[in-house]
């Protein structure tokens, strides 16, 4: 048992100030969340915004806790007040990465936050700040004074002895900027978490190789359901085998606070490591009597009986990487559970869940899978692991005695397609809960969303074959959706008949299409602009509006006209403004008129005309309106369709602006006549356009949703009808 001994705080830990930590205007605009030429006008327009206290290179320079103190207190940005003070906090532990390696930050600044966990009181008092900066020899007394503390707390050197003699006093200014770290984040283990987290901005590629993406974090805390086990009185020991920092354990303690009935256990090869996890354990609250992290790969054997574990296994590039291995380190974690306790492995696709080459691999996992201890089998999507996007991870389940109604079968589960969105973890995590609690109970139980309930004698004749789902889930053929299937073709047909039949009435009473184009014969139309019929007031030229994207829904009642329905992108009607809305919020916005032609440059050239009008233009889109009463009018359809084929209308892939100014384009200045001879062809073409294209949308969704119930077995298909019904 340690003995901590307290008392009136030692004279050598007065520390001396340190000098103000400078920041950049970039620098600012990072911690801030905003861009660059924001910090720019809130120093412009802002008369108390800190004055600069030094350059660098002709960049001004700014004190960063003056800066911190000046956001917090007009509310500007885009960060909370304490994500703003943890931010100033890590920019000045990187100021220090000149003097220290990225290693010595993290194990130095987490021993300190240990030390001050296990003393129970700051590592220097309120009266450093007395001090003169850059004093040598008071940092070496505060260092001097810590060693004794830790000397006296840490003995043993379970936690941070080994590390705070391994460097001298040049370190006495993390020991301020531990104290910063605690009072941004309230606490030893607030600070020590948010260190952790910003590891990969220290440089430390090592510690964030292996790291798995929050959403796979909180997946795998649901599917423990350790809040649920401890509400109901359990007391649990947790263990990872397979530690590296502790990040999937951490994860765990971070959706309970009944951590006094909480025992740790872990291991991990790397000695850094597992001292990082043995600090990060104790101070998130698990008692040292109940904390063990081993160095190497064996758990502690006193405690050997895990109720929960939750492991990564060991990454290996493709080329080196053995099915067999991470099959016979998956048995080992298999070998620590007794009855009723469960494991979750996080391992590679390829000797989890994939087709198997190797016989004696093939052997391991029918062994394990016959030992009638796996739970679940779930492909997993690719990304989770962002460091190795290549890396196709999936994820078992290990229950050692489960329900008598799970016997003998296995829940194959592949979500791979799937973003692990809350919903998805939420319908997989039931899937995989009820799964262990009920198992099988036919009729009246539960039809996983997300796999297939598979007797493990049928993967066993496979020998070696996938494990996924061998077909959809039996809640997904049995939905309405599917159900519907056939009456959704029916009506698709019905509608591609009634459209033939449209098509065939407008050909009977207009004939075939026939534009009597011929080759034009003397001079070609003199040339003009857009610019030209602008000042000639044939065109009018009106702005679009700056709408802001909260403002708009599906179901208000105008329709919203951008750049992406200009060019095709999003249907028009998808983004909708509701009228009160735009009247109170966009007092100068005018609506559309019919006929009006609505444009783009930006990403392309894009042109559209708006036949019923009412609608609103959101900026860069812009309107031209046709004057009919103008000499040589123009049509709106003429105008699109001239506009549209203008020449050196698009833009290089590197060009910043188009080519030219849309008041540039030529357009051919036609006859009145031949205007209006024009735009009974553009009509008609538009007109037989729209007979076809119902056609093809009746088809496309009925060939659409049969190959779907074919593809899953749903669907099957008769007698095919011919025209002459045979």
């Amino acid at each position: 048992m340690r003995t901590v001994i307290t008392g009136l705080p030692d004279p050598a830990l007065h520390s001396p100030r340190p000098l103000p930590l400078l920041v950049s205007m970039s620098d600012i605009a990072t911690f801030a969340r905003v861009k660059r030429p924001v910090v720019s006008t809130w120093r412009r327009r802002h008369p108390d915004f800190p004055a600069a206290v030094s350059e660098n290179s002709g960049r001004p320079l700014f004190d960063g806790a003056q800066v911190t103190d000046w956001l917090i207190a007009t509310g500007l940005g885009n960060a909370a007040p304490q994500e703003l003070r943890s931010e100033l906090a890590l920019f000045g532990i990187i100021a220090l990465r000149d003097r220290f390696t990225p290693w010595q930050l993290v194990e130095t600044l987490g021993s300190l936050l240990c030390l001050r966990r296990l003393g129970g009181r700051p590592l220097a008092d309120d009266r450093a700040n007395a001090s003169p900066p850059d004093d040598a020899e008071a940092d070496e007394a505060l260092w001097s004074a810590l060693l004794r503390r830790a000397e006296r707390i840490d003995a043993e050197d379970d936690f941070v002895l080994r590390e705070l003699r391994s460097i001298d006093a040049t370190a006495a200014p993390l020991a301020r900027l531990t104290e910063d770290l605690v009072e941004s984040a309230y606490d030893e283990r607030g600070a020590y978490e948010w260190l952790l987290a910003a590891r990969s901005r220290l440089g430390l590629d090592s510690l964030t190789a292996d790291a798995v993406t929050p959403e796979l974090r909180s997946l795998l805390t649901q599917l423990t359901d350790l809040r649920a086990r401890l509400e109901r009185g359990e007391s649990l020991t947790l263990a990872d085998p397979h530690a590296r920092a502790g990040d999937l354990l951490a994860a765990l303690l971070d959706d309970t606070e009944d951590r006094d009935r909480v025992t740790v256990l872990a291991a991990d090869p790397d000695d850094r490591l597992t001292r990082i996890t043995r600090r990060r354990f104790l101070l998130a609250g698990v008692s040292e009597l109940d904390l063990d992290v081993q160095t190497g790969s064996d758990l502690e054997e006193r405690f050997a009986d895990p109720d929960i574990v939750v492991t990564q296994l060991p990454y290996r590039p493709g080329e080196d990487r053995s099915v067999l291995a991470a099959l016979t380190e998956l048995e080992r974690v298999a070998y620590l559970l007794r009855p009723g306790c469960t494991a979750l492995v996080l391992g590679p696709a390829d000797a989890l869940v994939d087709e198997l080459k190797s016989t004696e691999a093939a052997q391991l996992r029918s062994a394990l899978l016959r030992e009638n201890i796996v739970e679940s089998v779930i492909a997993l999507p690719g990304g989770v692991l962002p460091f190795r996007p290549g890396y196709r991870p999936a994820l078992w389940t290990l229950t050692r005695g489960p329900v008598r109604e799970a016997e003998g079968l296995v829940l194959l589960a592949d979500i791979s397609a799937e973003q692990l969105t809350p919903g998805v973890r939420m319908r997989l995590a039931e899937d995989v809960l009820l799964w262990r609690a009920e198992g099988f109970r036919g009729l009246d139980g539960h039809d996983p969303r997300y796999g297939r309930v598979v007797p493990i004698a049928d993967l066993d004749r496979a020998f070696g074959g996938p494990l996924t789902p061998p077909a959809p889930t039996a809640s997904a053929i049995w939905s309405d959706k599917v159900t519907e299937r056939p009456a959704l073709i029916a009506e698709a047909e019905a509608r591609l008949e009634r459209a033939t039949a449209d098509t065939r009435a407008y050909e009977d009473e207009r004939g075939s299409y026939c534009g009597a184009v011929m080759r034009r014969v003397g001079r070609l139309p003199r040339r003009t602009t857009l610019g030209k019929l602008i000042t000639a007031r044939r065109v009018t030229r009106l702005p679009g509006h700056r709408i802001d994207e909260k403002h708009l829904t599906r179901d208000g009642h105008h329709n919203v006209l951008g750049p992406e329905e200009i060019t095709g992108e999003r249907p028009v009607g998808d983004r909708r403004i509701d009228r009160l809305l735009l009247a109170t919020a966009y007092e100068r916005a005018a609506l559309t008129e019919p006929g009006d032609v609505v444009y783009t440059l930006a990403p392309r050239l894009g042109v559209y005309v708006d036949h019923d009008g009412f609608s609103v233009v959101a900026f860069p889109a812009r309107i031209l309106r046709v004057n009919a009463g103008a000499t040589r009018p123009l049509t709106p359809q003429v105008l699109a369709a001239l506009l549209g084929a203008a020449r050196g209308t698009a833009r290089s892939p590197s060009a910043v602006r188009p080519a030219r100014r849309i008041e540039d384009y030529q357009l051919p200045d036609l006859d009145p006549d031949e205007v209006l001879r024009f735009d009974a062809l553009l009509a008609e073409t538009e007109r037989r356009e729209r007979l076809l294209r119902a056609q093809s949308d009746a088809l496309a969704e009925a060939r659409r949703v049969t190959i779907a119930g074919l593809a899953d077995g749903t669907l099957t298909l008769g007698e095919t009808r011919t025209t002459n019904g045979t």
